[in-house]
């Protein structure tokens, strides 16, 4: 990563990292389920998604001012999956980067509040925004597709009832599409929305986050395979040892490697085609593919 994009990324990390707690701050609610929220909050990452809703926005030469909401409302529904995720039901993790799993500290039934407080308090954040009422009501709607059962949960079911067996590419496709890439798409087409796109750019758009959630969930694959333990946070080969299905388990490592290449490019065909000062956001997909972590 340059140096230039490391310290944008930075500086868009460090405000969503302010502004997201303070939403939840200012809620009444019982102490636990406070502390529950902030604890997964406070729990770092990448902020890939948000950072990725304001550099759309500033493609436009827009503000971002009006997209941080929405930014921080996408990042709540990525935290309350990870809690989830992590639950004794569904991936039974004990440790979350780096950190004990949040129903490790406050116990299952606070971890499965406070996920389900995170997701609905999302939507809550967007209709108190500054957006216009059509914004509002279109960003609403594309979110609780992308998170609900046409996107993020229903890629999570096909996870969990494609696991144990192998799967063939289509399926493979189809769990990272929804379970990974829709809030990735969704990231993109809010902050297109929010600077006033048109229908031509929005489906330029679409297809770039589409592409560059297959690159993101294909660069983790490769990861598991190739990754330093250090950094990716687990152990290489963690994925084949808990028999799932994975791109260079379907398509040799070589062939996993290609496909990247394939959607990476297809991604920024799609962004320079949409017309639009599209530098950032190239920098931030390149990033996605070539990061050690």
């Amino acid at each position: 990563m340059t140096s230039d994009l490391s310290s944008y990324m930075t500086t868009y990390k460090k405000l969503i990292d302010k502004e997201l707690p303070l939403f939840i701050e200012k809620v009444e609610m019982p102490d636990t389920l406070r502390e529950a929220m902030l604890y997964s909050i406070h729990a770092g990452g990448k902020r890939i998604r948000p950072i990725l809703m304001l550099a759309t926005v500033e493609a436009f030469g827009h503000p971002i001012e009006k997209a941080i909401p929405a930014a921080c409302a996408v990042e709540m529904i990525h935290t309350y999956s990870l809690i989830h995720d992590d639950l004794p039901a569904m991936d039974d993790d004990d440790l979350r980067r780096g950190k004990p799993t949040n129903h490790k500290v406050f116990g299952e039934a606070a971890a499965i509040l406070s996920g389900d407080a995170l997701l609905t308090q999302s939507f809550e954040i967007i209709a108190d925004s500054s957006l216009t009422s059509d914004q509002k009501v279109e960003i609403i709607k594309l979110l609780a597709h992308s998170a609900g059962p046409g996107g993020m949960v229903g890629g999570q079911m096909a996870d969990l009832d494609g696991e144990k067996q192998e799967l063939a590419l289509e399926k493979l496709e189809y769990i990272h599409h929804h379970k990974t890439g829709k809030l990735l798409v969704f990231s993109v087409i809010a902050g297109a929305i929010i600077a006033h796109a048109s229908d031509s750019q929005r489906s330029h758009l679409k297809e770039f986050g589409e592409h560059m959630g297959l690159s993101f969930q294909i660069s983790d694959d490769i990861l598991d395979v190739e990754g330093d333990q250090e950094k990716i946070g687990k152990s290489p080969g963690s994925d084949e040892n808990n028999d799932k299905s994975t791109y260079p388990k379907l398509l040799t490592l070589d062939g996993a490697k290609e496909k990247l290449t394939f959607h990476f490019e297809e991604a920024l065909k799609h962004l320079s085609a949409s017309g639009i000062d599209h530098d950032r956001l190239q920098s931030i997909a390149k990033f996605i593919v070539e990061r050690d972590h």
